[in-house]
């Protein structure tokens, strides 16, 4: 299975390459200098944020029902999966389960999380087999060894590159063989770790729970975390209440190069070296994938060691501006999977539903439509990632400083931008 998110071409935009960099740069220089004039002050303080939802709501919201109901439905659809990778045909065209995990439960998590908030929390499956097997041992799920406070969300960034690369560099992604392997590794390490640690271990370790978690972080929806209390609030107020667990830079780091490296595979230069490469299509893919993945991380690294170098001492620099890279990993999210969901989505319920090798889906949208999409998709995460660099600069550093110590984020936002766009526009 290839993702097919392309647009088509530098033809098919509706304006030149050059105004698409000029207004991308625009936009953040122009965001950057009325920050910096008319925001002197933090505005979010994301624990303590947000306007309760009615009462009923929030009764409905925390039904006891509701979960079960959730819970049921991610145990059934785990089995539909597994029982077409088991017994079903080893081909796409025919098989659901591969369009299930690429493009209904991988990008699907995308919308569901932005709009209903965690849901894979109560969705996992494992999360649900891990209650009942404590149940029926009369343990509590929730019972366990503490878990070390350095690992954080290092496993979830492991698990989400191992799955990136199965989507990404893996000879055939969408082999049933290669996919059951996948999940039953995943299956294992995750309901070990549930044994040993108690069911919190699910909530930082999980790749597709923290993925989830990390984009309902931008819901209008959540719950404030200094109460519980089930909330309406500004998305940027949710970005800023995320905990800054080690490994958060390394989930979104994966996150990004994953997508920069899924645009950039389809530019036919990269289709010719993974053809003609003496190490092979799967070693030159795979290190194509750590490499985009790799330089990401190194840009943000250089960028937290400037933003320390030129405003004072800052403790933790890496992860105090970590959670503005979230709204420009959303970006690319869009941009790049947004054709692949309204298509392959569809298509996939389709083949679920009986029907083998139905027709494709037309895109919804004209080329010049989608490439229009792309690109605001990609500047706007990009103008996010700087309001929420500001709101967090000028909490941290003294007003002296609190613009000069935001240059090299402005930098890092300026590489981002230009490498998401070249990506698009090379597609």
């Amino acid at each position: 299975m290839r993702l097919a998110h392309g647009v088509g071409g530098t033809q098919d935009l509706p304006i030149p390459a050059f105004y698409a960099y000029a207004g991308g740069f625009a936009a953040l220089l122009v965001s950057f200098l009325a920050l910096g004039l008319l925001w002197p002050e933090p505005r979010y303080a994301g624990a303590t944020a947000g306007r309760p939802l009615p009462r009923a709501v929030r009764r409905l919201a925390a039904a006891p029902a509701l979960r079960r109901t959730a819970a049921g439905a991610g145990l059934a659809a785990a089995a539909f999966v597994a029982g077409h990778l088991l017994l079903g045909p080893d081909d796409p065209a025919r098989n659901p389960a591969p369009g299930a995990v690429y493009v209904l439960l991988w990008v699907g998590l995308v919308p569901a999380s932005l709009l209903l908030g965690p849901v894979w929390r109560l969705l996992n499956p494992l999360r649900t087999l891990h209650a009942l097997a404590c149940r029926a041992l009369g343990r509590d799920p929730a019972a366990g060894r503490p878990l070390p406070a350095r690992l954080g969300h290092r496993p979830a960034a492991a698990g989400l590159l191992a799955f990136t690369w199965l989507e990404l560099a893996a000879p055939e992604p969408a082999a049933t063989t290669a996919l059951s392997a996948f999940l039953a590794a995943h299956a294992a390490v995750q309901l070990t770790g549930a044994a040993v640690y108690g069911d919190r271990w699910f909530a930082q370790c999980d790749p597709f729970e923290a993925y989830s978690a990390l984009l309902a972080r931008l819901a209008p929806v959540g719950r404030r975390p200094a109460d519980g209390v089930l909330v309406l609030r500004s998305p940027l107020a949710g970005l800023d209440a995320t905990p800054a667990l080690p490994g958060l830079t390394a989930v979104l780091c994966v996150l990004l190069g994953s997508t920069a490296y899924d645009g950039f595979s389809a530019a036919p230069s990269w289709i010719d070296t993974l053809q003609t490469s003496s190490l092979g299509r799967t070693a030159t893919a795979t290190l194509g994938l750590l490499t985009a993945v790799a330089l990401v991380a190194v840009l943000y690294a250089g960028c937290a060691a400037a933003v320390r170098l030129v405003s004072g001492r800052l403790a933790h620099p890496l992860s105090a501006f970590a959670h503005s890279l979230l709204p420009i990993a959303l970006g690319y999210l869009v941009a790049h999977y947004f054709t692949l969901f309204v298509t392959e989505g569809p298509r996939t319920v389709t083949i679920a539903s009986g029907t083998d090798n139905p027709a494709p889906n037309d895109p919804p949208l004209s080329p010049g439509g989608l490439a229009a999409l792309q690109v605001t998709a990609v500047v706007t995460g990009h103008v996010l990632g700087v309001v929420a660099a500001h709101d967090r600069a000028v909490r941290l550093f003294p007003p002296a400083r609190a613009v000069a110590g935001q240059l090299p984020l402005l930098a890092l936002m300026v590489c981002y931008t230009a490498g998401g766009l070249t990506l698009l526009l090379a597609a």
